[in-house]
C-alpha cells in the first residue's frame, strides 16, 4: 500500500489545507521530508527528488487519532489482530490509535506494554500507542507501577472495560499519573447501579423485557471522578459518555478548572436505543444507546467542546459471538472504518459543525488529551497526514472492512465523506 519510502520528500500540491492548530483553512502545499513537515505555504517548489502527489480538489489535515480502541490482542486474535486493527485504521484516516489493555493477559506490565509497542511498529500501517491498565490485572485492588509501564511506551492508563469503583484507588491513580504527566482514562459505571443491565434502562427496555442501565450508573461515577480529578489535580480523561448529566457535569467541572476531557462516540451522537428493536446485538454497547434526549445533549456537549474528543470505541467481536441471544452477545461495536464518514455527513454536510472544528475534535484534541505527536501540521511536526475527500459518496458494506470483525449497527448507510490517503511519518501507508 506503500507508495514513498520514509526518506523520499513527498510534495503534497494544492490542496485545503486545515489545521485548528494554526488555525488555518486554505489552499495550501505541504513539504514533507524525513518524517517531519518541512513546509507549508502556497505556491511551494517540489524539490527535484520529490513525489508529487495532487491535492486539488482534497482537504489535508492533520493525521486523525482515536484515543480509544481495543486491538484485542494479545488473546483475541480470532477478533482483531494489532495489525489488522492498525490496518483498519489506516483505512479509516487515521494515523494513530491508542489499544486499551483489557486483553489476555491484561497489559499491565512492562512486558505487554513493549509487545504491543512492538506489534504496533511491525504492523507498517497506523501508529499504535499502548494504553497501560490502572490496576493489576484489571482487577481494582492494586496499583499497576505506572512509571515502568510509560518506561515501556505506555502514553495513559485505564481499567476501560471494568470501572475503577475504589475511589482511594482512583485518587492514587490520579497522584502517580501526575508525576508522568499522563492521563487517567476510565469508563464510568458504578457497577451497584448498572449490574445485570444489558441496554439503556428506560420504556424500550421495558417493552422489550430486557434488564436496562439507568443513567444514573453513568451519572454517578461521572460526578465521582471529576470531585477525584479536583481533590487531586490530576487530568481525568472520561471516555464515552452518553448521558446527558455527564456531559453536563463535565461542562461545569471545565467551568471550575478541573482538569478533564472527554469522548463522544460516533454511536452515541447518531443513535438512540430505538436501534436495539429487534434484538439487534449490533447496537449493544457499552455505555449503551441512550434516550433521543441523551443522544441531542451528547451531540450539544460534543458541538460546544465539552466534549472534546472525537473517539470511536472499536470493539471487534467474532460474528457467531454476535448471534447470540441479546442477554449473552458481547458489548461493543467497530467504528474505526465509518467514523468519518459518519461525521463528515452527519455533522459537516448538515451544516452543524464546521471543518475545521472536526478537525479539532479528530486530531488536535485527541493528539493534547494524551500528549501524543502529531495533531497538527506546523513546520516540524511529525509527517502524519489525512487526505478527505468531502464528496465522495459510498455505502457502509462491512464485507469490505480491513478489521477482523463485522459488528457495525451502520451497516447500508449511505455517507458522503472519506479518507482517500493515509500518510505516517511521510509515507503513504493506506490508499483508497
Amino acid at each position: 500500500m506503500s507508495d514513498t519510502s520514509s526518506h523520499q520528500p513527498l510534495f503534497l500540491k494544492g490542496g485545503r489545507v486545515v489545521d485548528p492548530e494554526q488555525e488555518l483553512d486554505g489552499k495550501s502545499d505541504v513539504l514533507l521530508v524525513n518524517g517531519r513537515v518541512a513546509a507549508l505555504g502556497e505556491g511551494l517548489e517540489p524539490p527535484e527528488e520529490a513525489v508529487v502527489l495532487d491535492c486539488s480538489g482534497k482537504v489535508v489535515t492533520p493525521g486523525l487519532i482515536d484515543v480509544h480502541v481495543h486491538l484485542r490482542e494479545p488473546g483475541g486474535e480470532r477478533k482483531e489482530t494489532i495489525a489488522s486493527g492498525a490496518r483498519a485504521a489506516a483505512a479509516g484516516g487515521f494515523t494513530a490509535v491508542c489499544a486499551m489493555p483489557n486483553t489476555d493477559p491484561v497489559i499491565d506490565s512492562p512486558a505487554t506494554v513493549g509487545f504491543v509497542a512492538a506489534a504496533g511498529k511491525a504492523a507498517g500501517a497506523s501508529r499504535v500507542y499502548p494504553v497501560g491498565a490502572l490496576s493489576l490485572g484489571q482487577k481494582g485492588e492494586r496499583l499497576t507501577e505506572i512509571g515502568e509501564l510509560v518506561e515501556a511506551g505506555a502514553v495513559a492508563i485505564t481499567d476501560d472495560g471494568h470501572p475503577v469503583m475504589d475511589s482511594g484507588l482512583m485518587r492514587r491513580a490520579l497522584e502517580y499519573a501526575q508525576t508522568f504527566d499522563i492521563p487517567v482514562a476510565d469508563h464510568p459505571e458504578d457497577l451497584g447501579l448498572s449490574a445485570g443491565g444489558v441496554m439503556n434502562e428506560g420504556v424500550i427496555s421495558a417493552r422489550m423485557g430486557i434488564r436496562g442501565k439507568p443513567n444514573a450508573s453513568e451519572d454517578v461515577h461521572v460526578v465521582r471522578d471529576l470531585l477525584v480529578a479536583e481533590l487531586t489535580g490530576g487530568h481525568i480523561h472520561l471516555q464515552h459518555i452518553s448521558t446527558r448529566h455527564g456531559v453536563e457535569a463535565i461542562r461545569q467541572a471545565k467551568a471550575r478548572g478541573i482538569q478533564v476531557t472527554a469522548e463522544a462516540s460516533p454511536h452515541h451522537l447518531l443513535l438512540t436505543d430505538e436501534a436495539v428493536e429487534g434484538y439487534r446485538t449490533d447496537a449493544k454497547m457499552n455505555p449503551p444507546l441512550r434516550s433521543e434526549a441523551d443522544r441531542a445533549a451528547v451531540e450539544e456537549g460534543f458541538l460546544d467542546g465539552t466534549l472534546d474528543t472525537l473517539a470511536t470505541d472499536h470493539a471487534p467481536h467474532h460474528y457467531d459471538e454476535k448471534e447470540q441471544a441479546f442477554d449473552d452477545a458481547p458489548f461493543g461495536v467497530v467504528g474505526l472504518e465509518t467514523s468519518v464518514g459518519l461525521i463528515l455527513t452527519h455533522f459537516l454536510h448538515t451544516g452543524k459543525m464546521d471543518l475545521l472544528t472536526i478537525v479539532d475534535r479528530m486530531s488536535r484534541q485527541p493528539a493534547q488529551a494524551f500528549r501524543l505527536p502529531g495533531g497538527h501540521l506546523s513546520q516540524g511536526s511529525v509527517a502524519d497526514v489525512t487526505i478527505l475527500d468531502l464528496n465522495a459518496e459510498w455505502s457502509v458494506d462491512p464485507s469490505t472492512f480491513l478489521s477482523r470483525s463485522r459488528n457495525t449497527p451502520f451497516d447500508g448507510w449511505a455517507l458522503k465523506g472519506r479518507a482517500v490517503r493515509t500518510i505516517v511519518g511521510g509515507r503513504t501507508i493506506w490508499q483508497g
